[in-house]
């Protein structure tokens, strides 16, 4: 199956709005931005391959591409690091891909009002380096840390690996400006002030904007938090003899009530196992090791210094055995690891073979804990007595309320897909197994996604039943925002609102 070509006069005005430099109509540029890191279904990759790519520098470029693609009913993608699971930025229905990445400025740094305003190409990395000689942070800080952008991280509402103590995304994005699926151009916040962190006036429509996957615009700005760079770091791992030994300590750390606790990490026996096996960068731990915590705090010294004790006092009154120095501080550090090198060395069926991982992520209380992991594990398991191209690379927890993480936990389970093996069956029992990850998680009282989103084939079978009544209004906020259904088509069920309508 070919990829439909573009009409010429629409790439003729694409040229014409950003410049014959800025839009890409080549094979390889089209087939680069047609997936994310997530599992793909190679075999039928030109299915989802955009017509032309524009790589736009300004709002008023962004804004004339999506009237262009308003009079010509062409489908509109946008695409920032393209660091997703859930396919937000894949073009499934073709059409025109906006690529932000040169979109990349600094736009202005307020130290006296503690802000910084940004285009959405800037990486999180690279702007925390710029602010450092000034002795500020912008601590959105997620496993794709070093590669994920400012506007992308808006569009999926990203989780941050030190959301207790700095916030996520919606916590640290101030306001922000949007090219709407209509071209027209709003700013966005919790007020009518770009740097006002709180109003009463009107409803609070930052936040719906943000987790929108493409759906409901482009964001072109956005004005962020600095935050004064923390005087100290600490870092502790501590080891168990059985996954629900940890589960009971992960609870403790977590209601401790400390100011300066940035997050605590749960990992399963599993993922202990595949550590072992798998990790060539692991540390030996005895055999009695099978299960593993991690607590991180930032702040002033003093503070930290003070909240760490209490930790090790808590750590201790729980039976937890420190992991040592090595351990703790190491593999605290190497936390953005994975996602930079995300394919992994096995032996499969006699043979080396590179797979992709992935995980399935959802927001789960922490009573709840123990019983969604015996079923998530039950599903891959399943999956891998019917074939050999998965392989359950274990779960991790770890605290998802912003400044209050003593409620519910990120949840994912890690999973090794060798995606070169695909075809229709196996795609197929994946999605069926997406489907039935999400479905424990609802029935469990939680969420089917915390960070990733659920828009991708599978889970999002499963937003009406997440979302109830709130789905409906989903469909007419769509409708009203996107009449002519251009923007990222296909995603979220969002097509429903249309199909309703006539």
């Amino acid at each position: 199956m070919a990829v439909p070509t573009l009409d010429t006069a629409v790439v003729d005005e694409l040229v014409a709005i950003c410049g014959e430099e800025n839009v890409l109509t080549g094979r390889s540029a089209l087939f680069n931005r047609a997936r994310v890191p997530a599992p793909f279904p190679l075999h039928r990759w030109e299915q989802f391959t955009p017509q032309a790519v524009v790589l736009p520098t300004s709002t008023e470029q962004v804004s004339a591409v999506v009237k262009l693609a308003n009079r010509a009913r062409v489908p509109v993608v946008p695409r920032a690091g393209a660091t997703g699971l859930s396919d937000g930025a894949v073009p499934i229905r073709h059409g025109i891909l906006v690529d932000v990445k040169r979109m990349d400025k600094i736009l202005e740094i307020d130290v006296d009002d503690r802000t910084v305003t940004v285009q959405p190409g800037i990486n999180m990395m690279k702007l925390s380096q710029r602010l450092q000689p000034l002795g500020f942070i912008y601590p959105d800080d997620p496993a794709s840390y070093p590669c994920s952008l400012v506007g992308g991280r808006i569009g999926t509402s990203g989780f941050s690996l030190i959301s207790g103590r700095f916030g996520h995304t919606r916590d640290l994005v101030i306001s922000f400006e949007i090219v709407l699926p209509t071209g027209d151009v709003i700013r966005v916040g919790d007020g009518g002030g770009r740097k006002i962190r709180k109003s009463s006036s009107g409803y609070q429509l930052k936040h719906l904007f943000m987790g929108h996957q493409g759906t409901l615009g482009i964001v072109t700005e956005a004005t962020l938090e600095l935050v004064t760079r923390p005087e100290a770091e600490f870092s502790a791992f501590f080891s168990y003899p059985s996954y629900l030994d940890a589960w009971r300590a992960t609870g403790e750390f977590a209601r401790s009530g400390l100011a300066t606790l940035a997050g605590v990490v749960l990992f399963d026996e599993q993922k202990v196992a595949y550590l072992r096996r798998d990790d060539e960068a692991w540390i030996p731990a005895p055999d009695w090791v099978k299960s593993i915590t991690a607590v991180a705090m930032y702040g002033q010294k003093d503070e930290v210094r003070a909240g760490a004790k209490q930790i090790m006092r808590i750590a201790k009154a729980n039976g937890s055995t420190y992991a040592g120095d090595e351990v703790s501080q190491g593999d605290w550090w190497s936390r953005h690891d994975r996602y930079a090198t995300p394919l992994h060395g096995r032996t499969r069926s006699g043979q080396a073979v590179l797979m992709s991982w992935h995980c399935e992520d959802a927001a789960i209380n922490h009573s709840q804990l123990p019983a969604v992991r015996e079923k998530w594990h039950w599903i891959v398991d399943d999956l891998r007595r019917r074939f050999d191209t998965f392989d359950d690379w274990g779960m991790f927890s770890y605290t998802n309320g912003a400044f209050r993480p003593g409620g519910d936990y990120l949840t994912e389970i890690d999973v090794g897909i060798w995606e070169q093996r695909y075809d229709e069956e196996m795609w197929a029992a994946w999605v069926d197994a997406k489907r039935e990850i999400a479905r424990v998680a609802i029935e469990h009282g939680g969420s089917m996604s915390s960070c990733h989103g659920s828009c991708r084939e599978g889970e999002v079978d499963l937003l009406p039943l997440e979302l109830g009544g709130g789905f409906d209004v989903m469909k007419k906020v769509k409708r009203v925002l996107d009449p002519n259904n251009v923007m990222n088509p296909g995603k979220y069920l969002l097509d429903q609102a249309y199909e309703e309508e006539a």
